[in-house]
């Protein structure tokens, strides 16, 4: 039986209890979800643009769901140990599929901000949600079709117009359970016009013993001369699968930084689309992969220039070591009639001796020709010359390594506006590649894998 006909037949049988347990507008997307979902087949390793990664193996285990929504026993104060800067009292979370926070994590919201379950605001506003929710993301992507079947709950933040977060918001999401599961999430952010807001997602997983698997789909809308700043760092562990999609929509002059993060994973696909619908717009787009062992992570991007005079900076960078498998595909498509488009797109990526490989595959598509584009790639070790250098100057060999390896990530670490996490970040790089075997500094529990996560 393939993977999607699994959960096809899964959502037919229990149709009521997963509408039941979610809310209307959420409902309202799954028969069109179903519809997609019976016309697709899931990629398989070796297709385009998905070189190291097959989705139908990954969504094929038996993985549970938790459709009647069973409290699971979590040890939030593993969460923490990590250091990500974060107050235990205001955090908000996921565990596993279902938003969950302390009363207290509110009481500095100022007024104008909505955040909280995509469940119960969804029963509170309708129009309000139904009006964002699945209008960016595309069902024709088997992620965002499979998570709209599934998917009863999630984070949902809305900041009105002209109201701007002074702190940013930060979400964890725990994954944990003593068998396999599938935890679905959703979030969807509306930033209205000239408003900001950063939001700082941390994926934790407490089990390293155990096959999970985290789906989610990530919805942003960025009004007219907004500002939405989104970070993500995954430390999961090498039984974790993680299948993500990041759909971004800028209306006029407004600004949006993605940064994302994997220090620690197991096997993960990220993607993100990008699209200008305002001119006058910005987006940076960057990201980074510590891979060693037999890790693997694939990331797929899209920016449409849809619209004149706006500017993207996509920069991604990889490390690749022992048998762990890279891939990079970036695509930036520049419409006919998106004048003084400025895009730039590069892909760097430092291999390790053995069986560890790199994909990169860097595309432009433009349609016209008054524009500002360039895109490369390059695929390389450590200098020899650059580690000699550093040893005559008394570092020892492991130490120059550590320290060039440091290096090569510090720009994509420095595009973080958040000094405290900035700060952090290069802490826990140093640690990562160093071999410790948790970027967890205070973190007792730390196994081969990850702090006991």
């Amino acid at each position: 039986m393939s993977a999607l006909k699994q959960y096809l037949d899964l959502f037919r049988e229990h149709r009521g209890l997963i509408d039941a347990n979610s809310a209307a507008p959420v409902n309202a997307l799954r028969d069109e979800a179903a519809h997609a979902l019976e016309k697709m087949r899931l990629p398989r390793r070796g297709d385009e643009n998905f070189e190291n990664i097959d989705m139908e193996e990954m969504l094929s285990p038996d993985y549970g769901l938790n459709l009647q929504k069973v409290d699971i026993d979590v040890n939030l104060d593993m969460t923490f140990r990590c250091e990500i800067p974060v107050s235990p009292q205001s955090v908000l979370m996921n565990i596993n599929d279902t938003f969950a926070a302390a009363p207290e994590a509110f009481d500095s919201l100022p007024d104008g901000v909505d955040v909280g379950s995509l469940r119960e605001f969804a029963k509170l506003y309708p129009q309000e949600v139904s009006e964002y929710y699945g209008r960016i993301a595309d069902m024709s992507n088997p992620i965002v079709a499979l998570d709209t079947l599934l998917a009863q709950d999630g984070l949902y933040v809305r900041v009105r117009r002209g109201v701007r977060l002074e702190q940013p918001l930060q979400l964890v999401n725990i994954l944990s359970n003593a068998m396999p599961l599938m935890a679905v999430r959703r979030v969807l952010v509306i930033v209205e016009d000239e408003a900001e807001c950063k939001l700082l997602v941390c994926d934790h997983t407490q089990r390293s013993d155990v096959n999970l698997m985290a789906l989610e789909t990530v919805e942003l809308a960025v009004g007219e001369r907004a500002r939405l700043d989104y970070y993500n760092i995954e430390e999961s562990t090498e039984n974790t699968r993680r299948l993500s999609a990041v759909y971004v929509s800028q209306k006029a002059s407004s600004q949006v930084n993605i940064d994302g993060i994997t220090l620690f994973n197991g096997t993960t696909r990220n993607e993100y689309y990008c699209r200008f619908e305002g001119e006058d717009a910005r987006l940076r787009l960057y990201g980074m992969g510590i891979e060693d062992r037999q890790r693997v992570l694939s990331t797929y991007t899209k920016i449409d220039h849809a619209v004149p005079r706006c500017m993207s900076d996509e920069l991604f960078k990889f490390t690749v070591d022992d048998q762990a498998i890279g891939a990079f595909t970036g695509r930036i498509h520049v419409a006919t009639g998106a004048v003084k488009t400025e895009a730039y797109q590069a892909n760097r990526n430092l291999v390790g001796e053995g069986g560890a490989k790199m994909y990169s595959k860097p595309q432009l598509e433009i349609y016209n020709d008054d524009v500002k584009c360039s895109h490369g790639c390059a695929i390389g070790q450590l200098d020899p010359l650059q580690v000699f250098y550093m040893r005559t100057r008394g570092l020892t060999e492991a130490n120059a390594r550590l320290l060039l390896r440091q290096a090569f990530m510090a720009d994509v670490i420095a595009a973080i506006d958040v000094p405290s996490l900035r700060d952090r970040l290069h802490i826990l790089t140093e640690r990562r590649f160093a071999g410790l075997g948790s970027a967890c500094g205070t973190c007792p529990l730390s196994d081969s894998t990850s702090c006991a996560k």
